[in-house]
């Protein structure tokens, strides 16, 4: 795997490169700023893609919006971004077009190494890693859809935990649940939002992206 990182605090962005190193993924690129970052990307063609969502010269979106620029015109890098807190508007627009590929990690996170190399990796193959934070942030406001409405407690638990990218035994495990009544909940979680027969793991990630449907950011914007 070859990766850029992308984060102006040059202890966190060594520290960052040391760790993923050591986990033989190879550093092709190492950045402090946003048009650093999408040169070198544009440059190296890198699997992956780790950047912080606030960099110079402003310190408020550039790195996101960086983010949001690689994802469209470089859907086959993927893409995870780290930030300090839920940055809710601007990681809709990172996820909505394709759900595949993108990582959305507060930075509190990357201390626990073990979890952040998985999420990279589970990014880098096609995958999904939002943040328990970021999942909460994104289903909390009010939704339109019908299809969300009609889920039980027990199935919006299991919505956010595939949201996090978690496996269904480590549901069971976080939920104290048989697998067999985790895929039955994934079952229903699907058939209620009337999901295609598609692979499992695309259908896990929409899922839980389900709210991001241009009808529903209106009501969640308020």
């Amino acid at each position: 795997m070859r990766a850029i990182i992308a984060e102006d605090n040059a202890l966190l962005r060594d520290g960052l490169a040391l760790l993923l190193t050591d986990n033989d993924i190879d550093i092709v690129g190492s950045v402090d700023n946003a048009t650093d970052l999408l040169d070198t990307v544009a440059a190296c063609h890198p699997d992956l893609v780790i950047a912080d969502v606030r960099m110079p010269p402003t310190h408020t979106n550039e790195g996101i919006l960086a983010a949001i620029a690689i994802r469209r015109d470089q859907p086959e890098v993927a893409v995870l971004v780290l930030s300090q807190w839920v940055e809710l508007t601007y990681a809709r627009q990172l996820l909505a077009p394709n759900p595949a590929k993108i990582g959305y990690l507060l930075k509190d996170r990357v201390m626990r190494s073990r979890d952040f190399v998985e999420a990279a990796r589970r990014v880098a193959v096609g995958g999904t890693a939002l943040d328990p934070d970021v999942v909460r942030a994104l289903l909390a406001g009010p939704s339109a859809d019908p299809g969300l409405q009609r889920l039980t407690d027990r199935e919006r638990s299991v919505l956010a935990l595939l949201a996090e990218g978690r496996s269904n035994q480590a549901i069971a495990v976080s939920l104290h649940l048989a697998i067999r009544s985790v895929e039955k909940n994934i079952a229903s979680i699907f058939t209620k939002l009337n999901l295609p027969n598609d692979s499992s793991d695309h259908r896990r990630v929409l899922a839980v992206l389900r709210y991001l449907s241009p009808h529903n950011n209106s009501s969640k914007d308020h």
